[in-house]
């Protein structure tokens, strides 16, 4: 490489947001318990700076560096800017919660910022390399966020079984990946489609790699049969890790199938949809199904993170249509989930969690705008007009159909039917169940009940007026393909 020659513009983003890193790392170590208000203003900061890089460098087309081996497209920069306003609400709504738990620590604002930078790497990938790193650099920073609460069994033995899972991902997409270099002589995902299409290369041993890769996919976005980590990372980590691993990695997971799949597989179209649609499937029967029998709303939200990935992967087979249905559902997801954990964080208590579906008994009574909040991220998770999760289901419906899939979109409608159940069950015990407890002064501050509520009602503003949100998706896949 021509070091003279590099262009340093398109990754400028990912530079700030390391040089924050490194400040938030050093200063983090000079500061007193008291001051770590400090540490957590840096990383905010810091994001912030980032998002206005990612906003201000755009350059309206997509551009290459580091030897094509990252790119700046729409995708990429749709993506990078929903992480970071994610996790810059997180950080805001999150601050009392961290404080009560007593891990309101440096730890957890660097990890998120490593996990953040891994998100960014892995959406801006044009080689299979460069999607290996910054998929374990996510990786790793969720498992020691996960195993935060060293003092708690439950989240150390959460973050093991998320390790074990994640290393057999890993390796499952190390070892497809070389399977598709022995068939191309290539990493590079451009190269590697060319190949394809031009019949250069191994058929046998390309189709072979690319099983392990879709199995590391479906890992990643905890389909069945790969969900076995999903409920128990869930239910074990501190809500506030919860909602960072139910949010912002699932916007980059989806983007990550995208570049293995459509911009580097995308010659295996016809082999690759028969098996997205048996994950598919499967995700929405045994999501749905097992998240009626929780009554832990963490387990429940978990399972139903199964079934709304599987609506992700049917997104997938909807051809030029579905791709963009599968990133403004993601981004819907993300939102609705985001808004949900959130809710969870403000009506927890010190030495007490708000975990349980019984814990929301009479919050109509208690807090009536809370209430309000989470019955839009219910009625949305459900699919209820006129919220934004209602049109994310209807563009990935409308993209199946277009394509000839009518019975995968027919049984998607039965089964988010039966989801309907459990999230309006949630409401019903808001709204018609005694309150147990008096209520409590919320721990989050101003700003994060603020920004929460902004957050519930965008999803009935994008559900009113969803070309809003739908546009930049389609403008996103128009300068990546």
């Amino acid at each position: 490489m021509n070091w003279t020659d590099l262009n340093l513009i398109p990754a400028m983003p990912e530079i700030v947001l390391l040089t924050a890193l490194c400040a938030v790392l050093l200063v983090d170590l000079w500061l007193p318990d008291e001051k770590r208000g400090i540490t957590a203003g840096l990383a905010i900061l810091g994001v912030l700076a980032a998002a206005v890089f990612q906003v201000a460098l755009w350059p309206g087309e997509p551009v290459e560096t580091f030897n094509a081996m990252f790119v700046l497209d729409g995708m990429s920069y749709v993506a990078k800017l929903a992480v970071y306003a994610v996790v810059l609400v997180l950080f805001v709504v999150s601050r009392g919660y961290l404080k009560a738990r007593q891990i309101y620590k440096g730890e957890f604002y660097s990890l998120t910022m490593f996990a953040l930078l891994g998100m960014c790497v892995m959406v801006s990938a044009n080689h299979f390399l460069t999607l290996y790193i910054g998929l374990e650099l996510l990786s790793l920073s969720l498992y020691a966020l996960i195993a935060l609460r060293r003092e708690d069994t439950r989240a150390s033995e959460a973050a093991l079984k998320y390790f074990v899972l994640g290393a057999l991902a890993s390796g499952l997409l190390l070892y497809g990946i070389s399977m598709i270099y022995g068939a191309t002589g290539s990493l590079l995902l451009p190269e590697v489609l060319m190949a394809g299409l031009g019949q250069s290369a191994n058929p046998w041993l390309l189709k072979l790699g690319l099983v392990f890769v879709v199995v590391a996919v479906a890992f990643k976005l905890g389909a069945v049969p790969f969900h076995m980590w999903v409920p128990d990372v869930y239910h074990g980590s501190s809500t506030a890790v919860t909602a960072l691993v139910g949010t912002a990695p699932k916007i980059a997971a989806a983007v990550f199938a995208f570049r293995i799949l459509v911009t580097g597989l995308g010659a295996l179209h016809t082999d690759w949809v028969p098996m997205l649609n048996m994950l598919a499937l499967a995700s929405l029967l045994v999501g749905n199904l097992a998240a009626v029998m929780q009554t832990n709303i963490k387990r429940m939200l978990a399972y139903s993170t199964v079934s709304h990935m599987g609506f992700v992967l049917l997104a997938f087979m909807g051809g030029l249509e579905g791709f963009s249905a599968a990133l403004y559902y993601a981004l819907t997801y993300a939102l609705m989930a985001l808004t949900g954990f959130g809710v969870l964080m403000l009506l927890s208590r010190e030495g007490r969690e708000c975990e349980e579906i019984a814990d929301l008994a009479g919050l109509n009574q208690r807090h009536p705008w809370y209430a309000f909040l989470m019955l839009l991220v219910m009625f949305s998770m459900a699919g209820i007009p006129p919220l934004a999760g209602f049109y994310a289901k209807f563009s990935v419906l409308k993209a199946l159909v277009g394509q000839g899939f009518v019975w995968p979109a027919v049984f998607a409608v039965v089964m988010s039917l039966i989801g309907a159940f459990y999230y309006l069950r949630v409401v019903k015990v808001m709204y018609m169940d005694e309150a147990v407890e008096p209520a409590q002064a919320p721990v989050m501050c101003v700003g994060g009940r603020v920004l929460l509520s902004a957050c519930a009602l965008a999803l009935l503003l994008f559900g009113l007026m969803p070309s809003l949100l739908m546009d930049w998706c389609v403008y996103a896949l128009g300068k990546t393909l």
